[in-house]
């Protein structure tokens, strides 16, 4: 297990698969960016609890598939905690239902093992600063391949949830279900890219999700792109 204090401005990552080889894979490609540091690993999902108590990440890369407790269970327990790290899923899958479900319990987006290693960095930065790893476009195709859209109780607590926002949050929803960036929203809405942050921060909380991920799925589920 790799520990330590960053210094300031480090973003604190852990580790989570159990294949030795890609951890310490990993391991050696953040230790080459300034900004990103690993301070801890675990082979297996039941050590995730553990390990975040005592190493308290920024952001967790998370294998789904591992034995005993698996990268989905793991992230749907971890998302539930208060004040829980971001969560990057792996996968050798491009549209798998367990990188869906991953999605919806809360993970900020998925990486393919293949990536290239500074798409990686990119990610592990975009999702500390608050942001998703996949555009919701990617997260359109995913559910287009292994969800039902036509699903009545899904569809109908989706509308339910968008019906608690403003007329100009719901089409800053709209946006982002069609894969917008922030820069693109406040263009197309005459809005500045502070204002819709603060949309999406507000919108959060009224549709009780954790991230813009899940706000373009909850889109996609009422039927609204």
């Amino acid at each position: 297990m790799v520990t330590g204090r960053p210094g300031d401005g480090e973003i604190r990552v852990a580790v989570v698969d159990d294949d030795p080889l890609v951890r310490a894979g990993l391991t050696l490609l953040l230790s080459s960016a300034p900004d990103l540091r690993v301070v801890a690993e675990a082979a297996d999902g039941t050590a995730v609890p553990a390990m975040i108590d005592a190493h308290r990440p920024d952001v967790v890369l998370m294998d789904l598939r591992m034995p005993r407790m698996d990268g989905l269970a793991a992230t749907e327990r971890l998302r539930a905690r208060p004040g829980a790290p971001q969560v990057i899923v792996l996968t050798t899958f491009h549209a798998d239902e367990q990188v869906l479900r991953a999605l919806r319990a809360g993970a900020s987006g998925f990486l393919l093992k293949d990536t290239p290693p500074q798409d990686i960095l990119r990610a592990l930065r975009t999702v500390a600063a608050g942001e998703a790893t996949l555009s919701p476009s990617v997260t359109r195709q995913l559910i287009e391949h292994v969800a039902d859209p036509t699903v009545p109780a899904r569809r109908d607590r989706a509308r339910r949830l968008l019906d608690r926002l403003t007329d100009r949050e719901r089409d800053v929803a709209l946006a982002l279900g069609q894969g917008s960036s922030n820069a693109r929203i406040g263009t197309a809405l005459a809005m500045s890219v502070p204002t819709v942050k603060a949309h999406v921060s507000r919108m959060l909380t009224k549709l009780q999700v954790d991230n813009r991920v899940q706000i373009a799925l909850l889109v996609h589920d009422a039927g609204l792109v």
